[in-house]
């Protein structure tokens, strides 16, 4: 059996370009419809607003709705978040309503401490909660975290004391790539 192993890094924190990691997520995305067989992409947005340094999920699905994507489903917002307590419940929903789905898992994570404000990119699935030690179920074909803290802790609560601007920005610079990603498919249809 083969595996998809890829791993990228852009770092939000200086000379972001959000065209890199639109033209890499594109490719990828491409590529994994192709593998799995999918006609359509869903965006899970992992996360919750209750945490700062767990709400970037959450804003990047503000992000993408506000914008109003047309090839890419939105599913995880600051209204609707999907967190801990409902994602079991979600990925259930997603498997019957959007079983054709190549699904982008999005959420905040932990790592080296100068790696903060790093995005990574990769195939396969997340197991969100990690870097707190929850153990919950792995989500996505492909996965975008964000870099958030420098630091693995048992205490959840260490998300609370991440800086909102770092947050900030990283969602922004997450939700513009794949903003990005939509218009490289209307170009791809274009041609």
């Amino acid at each position: 059996m083969e595996t998809w192993k890829e791993l990228y890094y852009f770092d939000t924190m200086s000379e972001f370009e959000p065209p890199k990691l639109a033209a890499r997520l594109y490719l990828m995305i491409r590529e994994g419809m192709r593998r799995e067989k999918k006609s359509k992409v869903l965006v899970l947005c992992i996360g919750t607003d209750r945490s700062t340094g767990d709400s970037l999920g959450p804003l990047i699905g503000y992000h993408l709705r506000r914008r109003g994507m047309k090839h890419i489903q939105v599913v995880g917002t600051l209204n609707r978040p999907v967190h801990a307590m409902n994602l079991n419940e979600t990925v259930a929903l997603l498997k019957r309503y959007y079983p054709d789905h190549l699904v982008i898992a999005v959420d905040a994570s932990v790592g080296a401490g100068g790696r903060v404000g790093c995005v990574t990119l990769g195939r396969g699935a997340i197991r969100p909660g990690l870097g707190v030690s929850k153990s919950l179920r792995p989500v996505g074909d492909i996965f975008i975290t964000g870099i958030v803290s420098g630091c693995r802790s048992e205490d959840p609560l260490m998300l609370q004391s991440i800086r909102l601007g770092t947050v900030m920005q990283m969602a922004e610079c997450i939700s513009e790539s794949i903003f990005l990603v939509e218009k490289l498919w209307d170009t791809a249809a274009l041609v």
